[in-house]
């Protein structure tokens, strides 16, 4: 999910789906304009790595 929050009047917007377009010369998320007519940010979730419980399946692989 994603969270976008409106710098101006401070207003949080979640999306579930998102549309990339290039807008004024800048990527941007379509459905993330406030109704101020601003543009929202996304705010940036903290990075937690990878899962260690990856399982690879591939027929290539074999266990050494």
């Amino acid at each position: 999910m994603f969270k976008f929050v409106c710098k101006n009047c401070k207003t949080i917007k979640l999306l579930q789906k998102a549309t990339i377009k290039v807008i004024e010369g800048k990527v941007r998320t379509k459905e993330a304009q406030c109704e101020c007519g601003e543009w929202m940010r996304e705010v940036e979730k903290k990075f937690e790595g990878f899962t260690t419980n990856i399982i690879r399946t591939e027929p290539t692989l074999t266990k050494k």
